[in-house]
């Protein structure tokens, strides 16, 4: 305990009062400070079976550094069944009854909004991980809702960037019917619209999440002779597309832009059959060669004797988010917490990120590359590391899009 306590507690040996006063407080200071963690790991087991890797892992450098002044972190997890309701129902518990400090976590878009509607009523923090629709920050964003990875937009501009190269006029669209997704073609048509005018969108086709029936997709899109796709399938749709396309020759000389197709997730599973020189947002694990992500793949593999997946990232982020808020606030308090996340910064092994007291959105960013086989899987290539702050719209923007929010 720190002087003053050990001040209070000599003098309560002359009062048992006051010893009887200080006594508990000493106790309730060792018990660990309850996380919440909810997310769709039997729905989404590729992405989220790394990301609950990677947050042990954090949780365990965590503790062993001490915890957050010598109170431990215990994560309560829980699955939301990839149902906003289940997600709602899951957080309740996890606030009401198991009495965590705050939330994190979540993967689908819908779900994520879910969650931070709950987070604004029942005033509980939320620092959603994974779920990447522009609204959970912009047009649905609240006080309590924070977010680690890069939204749709700023992942949709970073491709984009690279798009308006090639002058491209007939693109088709491909994308998982729900919030993501819809989210993520708003975005693309946007911003092609903006930087190259008179662009074409000549298909478009929108799927169940996991329910594509992509040879139909592939021929619809043959049909429509694009010059080039803008595709946001990933996990089985993806590799179900990839396989249909390359069948029809749907591919050849015409150019894909792929949003999260070079994540090692959804990469791998396609080994040799992966798709060359499609331009995408990924993970190039293998390749990076920083301090801070040296540090993490080493002590990822040795841990887990596993390479890291993007979720791994995620995962060991969100946690290391979670340990910097609550020392910056000193307390689990809630109003302390929302005040600490404004501005937070955090070391991640991307490098620092910022989450932004404009808007709660954190500055993590993207690797940008083309995908490519090398010894019989799939890799990136000529890629690139794009930060976050690069690819946001200008403050005016945010400002208006959240005008309604708070």
């Amino acid at each position: 305990m720190n002087l003053a306590f050990s001040a209070v507690f000599g003098l309560a040996l002359a009062s048992a009062v006051a010893g009887a006063s200080v006594l508990p407080s000493r106790v309730a200071a060792q018990e660990p400070i309850r996380i919440g963690e909810l997310n769709s790991y039997k729905a989404i087991p590729a992405f989220l079976e790394p990301y609950k890797k990677g947050w042990e892992l954090a949780v365990e450098e965590i503790n062993a550094a001490g915890g957050i002044n010598g109170r431990k972190l215990e994560v309560i997890s829980r699955d939301d069944n990839a149902s906003p309701g289940d997600a709602v129902r899951v957080a309740e518990e996890l606030v009401s009854r198991e009495k965590v400090a705050l939330l994190t976590g979540g993967f689908l878009s819908h779900v994520g909004l879910a969650i931070s509607s709950f987070a604004k009523q029942q005033k509980v923090v939320f620092i959603a991980a994974e779920p990447l629709t522009d609204k959970l920050v912009w047009e649905n964003g609240n006080a309590y809702t924070f977010r680690l990875r890069a939204s749709t937009y700023m992942q949709v501009n970073m491709l984009v960037e690279e798009a308006v190269k090639l002058g491209k006029k007939r693109w088709a669209l491909v994308y998982p019917n729900y919030e993501y997704g819809q989210s993520a073609v708003a975005s693309f048509k946007q911003l092609m619209q903006a930087r190259q005018p008179g662009i074409e969108f000549v298909a478009e086709q929108a799927s169940p999440l996991g329910k594509i029936e992509a040879g139909a997709v592939a021929q619809a899109i043959a049909d429509a002779k694009p010059d080039a796709i803008f595709n946001v399938t990933f996990g089985p749709d993806l590799q179900k597309f990839v396989r249909e396309g390359t069948t029809r020759g749907l591919f050849t000389n015409v150019a894909v832009f792929s949003l999260l197709g070079g994540e090692p997730e959804y990469l791998d599973p396609l080994k040799d059959e992966a798709p060359v020189g499609w331009y995408v947002t990924g993970y190039p694990w293998d390749q990076i060669k920083t301090p801070e992500h040296d540090a993490f793949l080493k002590a990822y593999r040795a841990k887990w004797n596993d390479y890291p997946r993007l979720g791994s990232v995620v995962g060991y982020a969100a946690l290391y988010t979670v340990a910097e808020a609550l020392k910056k606030a000193g307390s689990p308090d809630t109003d302390k917490l929302r005040e600490a996340m404004a501005g937070l910064e955090v070391g991640t092994p991307f490098g620092k990120v910022v989450y932004r007291a404009l808007d709660h959105q954190s500055t993590m960013g993207a690797y940008v590359g083309r995908t490519g086989v090398r010894e019989g899987r799939g890799v990136m290539v000529d890629w690139r590391y794009e930060p976050g702050e690069k690819h946001l719209p200008p403050d005016a923007e945010v400002k208006a899009r959240r005008a309604s929010a708070n």
